[in-house]
């Protein structure tokens, strides 16, 4: 399953260098290439998750691994999640055998401007540094609507207290970076300027909201602006507003059946996926969870069987792309991962079966034509937390 055409049978993938070399049917190996035979195997690209918080909320949850929400002001665009990301998270090595090589890890949704995401491959390495996409485009979490204004103005009584607050707060911010010119010889303002990024499109808009009005506004008030979001977030009424979220190119990064948790997710529904596919939308799936991200395959399953249910004829190689490629254009990385294409990093899962099948699992994952996952052979622990755990006495 290539996720850019149809699904092909008893097809090989040619890799060297890292990078797919061709994908067809009865390939011819070049001589001293090593062959591996997975007959009966299923192959895709890699998984990538548009939205995690892991090594930042890491496992096991104590005060101690809780880095993702920086709850001292509304507006933190200069604070990145790189800076505060834990590689020895556990969960790590549970999101690879997942078959997820990509993940895109973002702070949390307290704040109206909550800091920059990062994008990561799933490789061992001792810091988030050597972790990075390379080329991956910086991103600014953004959120809107109960998050921010239950934990400033309901908590704290300070602005914001209202949804009205949050959209004046946000255009004089925005309107602040649009003037903001660095002054010779007077330090960088690292806030502003990022903003001033998000404005020039350099930084990549990923706004955490439920709501349709409030998914509106924001395209309303970036207009202003002349930018828009890359994609909305959870987005459970995403549905509502398929049409103006296609016509905008705007993405939206989703559950595949969460709902109910609170007021804002009252109107979820499970077939917004299939919803927003079929009117054109660049639909993703997402975790925001570090027991999800390891069966995203069976998320896109049951979303796909949602809109079956629901009457929306949505193919079993769109669901796929709702973990793969489309979550790469989301991210800016669709250039180098997210398909099985020539020229593309060779990021492989090898599963077991039919990987919308909750029995399938992964087999192999390799990143950049390296094996970083074998079930038959998993070796030491990837953290070295977990490593001393286990080798005690």
């Amino acid at each position: 399953m290539t996720a850019a055409g149809p699904t092909l049978a008893r097809a090989d993938v040619l890799v060297a260098d890292g990078r797919i070399s061709a994908v067809g049917v009865d390939l011819v190996a070049p001589p001293g290439v090593e062959v591996l035979d997975v007959s009966g195997h299923w192959i895709t690209p890699g998984i990538i998750d548009p939205h995690s918080h892991l090594g930042v909320y890491a496992l096991p949850a104590t005060t101690s691994t809780s880095d993702g929400n920086e709850m001292t002001g509304p507006f933190k665009p200069e604070i990145r999640a790189e800076d505060s990301f834990w590689p020895q998270d556990p969960a790590i090595e549970r999101a690879l055998a997942g078959g997820v090589t990509t993940i895109h890890v973002l702070p949390g949704s307290a704040n109206l401007v909550g800091g920059q995401g990062v994008t990561l491959r799933l490789v061992r390495a001792l810091s988030a540094r050597e972790m990075r996409m390379p080329d991956a485009p910086t991103t600014m979490k953004l959120a809107c609507g109960e998050n921010p204004r239950r934990l400033y103005g309901m908590a704290k009584g300070v602005e914001p207290q209202t949804r009205m607050a949050e959209v004046a707060m946000l255009r004089q911010k925005l309107e602040n970076a649009r003037a903001y010119k660095q002054e010779p010889g007077k330090p960088l303002d690292f806030a502003t300027d990022a903003l001033a990024k998000v404005l020039r499109g350099e930084i990549l808009v990923q706004n955490h909201c439920y709501r349709a009005d409030e998914m509106l506004v924001r395209l309303d008030l970036f207009g202003e602006f002349g930018t828009a979001p890359r994609a909305f977030h959870h987005a459970v009424e995403a549905y509502k507003i398929r049409d103006r979220l296609a016509s905008a190119g705007v993405g939206a990064v989703v559950w595949a059946d969460w709902g109910g948790m609170k007021m804002e997710l009252v109107d979820a529904i499970p077939a917004n996926a299939a919803l927003l596919d079929q009117a054109g939308v660049r639909v993703a799936l997402h975790s925001d969870s570090p027991y999800d991200i390891q069966r995203l395959n069976q998320e896109a399953a049951k979303a796909l069987a949602a809109g079956k249910r629901a009457g929306v004829p949505v193919e079993r190689e769109a669901a796929l792309r709702w973990i793969t490629a489309n979550p790469a254009w989301i991210l800016g990385i669709d250039a180098r991962v997210g398909t099985l294409e020539p020229g593309k990093a060779a990021d492989l899962v090898i599963w077991s079966g039919d990987p919308f099948s909750v029995y399938a699992h992964a087999e192999q994952v390799y990143i950049d034509g390296r094996r970083e996952f074998d079930r038959a052979h998993p070796g030491p622990p990837r953290s070295d937390f977990e490593l001393g755990l286990q080798s005690a006495p």
